[in-house]
């Protein structure tokens, strides 16, 4: 596989980089990851990207990976051997779209094997329900692999790239016989007993056990810490403390509340009425553990084949949680003698052909492809 890097911000350093791609004849598609520092806009990029001669896809996130080195702007572009179907899906946050029959539509043929990339608006309102449409169209019978694009502005823009431009509030899709092995893990461990959600609309929790969602959750967070919520702190607080949805069978699925609204809470991703969440915390150990134990279960999952390289998607939210420490986490997540790329999102999409398909927060994914 061919990895190239652009640390330009420029987005000539784009169209640079796919004309190499095109000339390589091992390439068959271009998987780009971009830096939300470089400052893109539609103008900028569409016309470079309708113009590439083979099938482009990937997205525009707030850090990028290569091997040890933490990007905040500039470009990763990956040539993959095979040409991906690609399918762009529109209307994330329309409560009318109709996922299931706009992706049985994209794919209308049985997947029985390979890798599903799936890269989304991470600040879209309706991603978990895309994400239940995949797994009932394809099931287990395909591993998963993705995130969410944004800025830590917290600002919803342009974000996904698509092979007809940078597009806002949509999930582009692209299917690979490629096989994978994928490990997930997050290291966050409850601090209270669960609180059921009472009220609830997509990724705002309006109320729990029929209080205010953020009175309630600012008594756990307080109770547990020396710090206390301001007009304009919640986040540099609330990085440490997510919530964690009970699912049986399963680990906790992690929600990352990202502001106040008043009396309510708005995470990044849905969190549906009538769950039970528990608030969660975690330390530097925990995180890296788990970063480790993604590594190793992504291993194990590969089934004795050998990789070609490895693809770390891990959430923005555990870089300003480690801040300094986060090099331990990469060092953890890194297979020794491997090629590594990967991004920091806002939101992570996997499985590991064992699970079921998630929509996490706060939480580091490994592929092996």
């Amino acid at each position: 596989m061919n990895i190239l890097v652009e640390r330009e911000a420029e987005a000539q350093g784009l169209r640079g980089l796919l004309d190499r791609m095109e000339a390589d004849p091992a390439v068959g598609s271009v998987l780009v990851l971009a830096v939300d520092g470089n400052g893109w806009t539609p103008e900028d990029v569409d016309d470079i990207l309708k113009r590439a001669g083979k099938p482009v896809f990937g997205g525009v996130f707030p850090q990028v990976l290569h091997g040890a080195e933490r990007m905040e702007k500039g470009i990763v572009a990956l040539g993959l051997p095979v040409a991906v179907q690609v399918a762009t899906i529109g209307g994330l946050s329309d409560p009318d779209t109709d996922f299931e029959s706009s992706v049985n539509e994209a794919f209308p043929d049985a997947l029985e094997a390979g890798t599903m990339f799936v890269l989304v608006d991470g600040f879209s309102r309706r991603i978990s329900a895309l994400i239940d449409a995949l797994f009932n169209n394809f099931g287990l019978s395909i591993n998963y692999l993705g995130g969410g694009g944004g800025s830590l502005s917290l600002v919803q823009k342009p974000c996904v790239i698509t092979p007809d431009g940078l597009k806002q509030d949509v999930a582009l899709l692209a299917y690979t016989d490629t096989p994978s092995g994928i490990g997930v893990a997050h290291g966050w461990q409850p601090i209270a007993g669960a609180c059921r959600v009472t009220e609830a609309a997509g990724n705002v929790v309006v109320s729990l056990d029929w209080r205010p969602a953020f009175d309630v959750y600012r008594e756990i967070v307080e109770s547990h810490t020396s710090q206390r919520f301001t007009g304009d702190n919640f986040f540099s607080i609330a990085k440490a403390y997510p919530l964690g949805i009970a699912k049986l069978g399963t680990e906790v699925i992690v929600r990352d509340p990202i502001m106040a609204d008043g009396g309510k809470l708005v995470c990044v991703g849905e969190v549906p009425t009538g769950a039970f969440v528990h608030v969660l915390n975690g330390n530097r150990d925990t995180l890296v553990a788990a970063a480790g134990q993604a590594r190793s279960n992504a291993v194990a999952s590969m089934d004795g084949r050998r990789p070609e390289m490895e693809l770390f998607v891990d959430c923005i939210s555990r870089v300003l949680f480690l801040e300094n420490e986060f090099g331990l986490e990469m060092e953890a997540a890194r297979l020794p003698g491997l090629p590594m790329v990967g991004v920091l999102s806002i939101g992570e999409i996997a499985n590991s052909g064992q699970d079921y398909l998630e929509f996490y927060n706060k939480t580091s994914v490994v592929a092996l492809i």
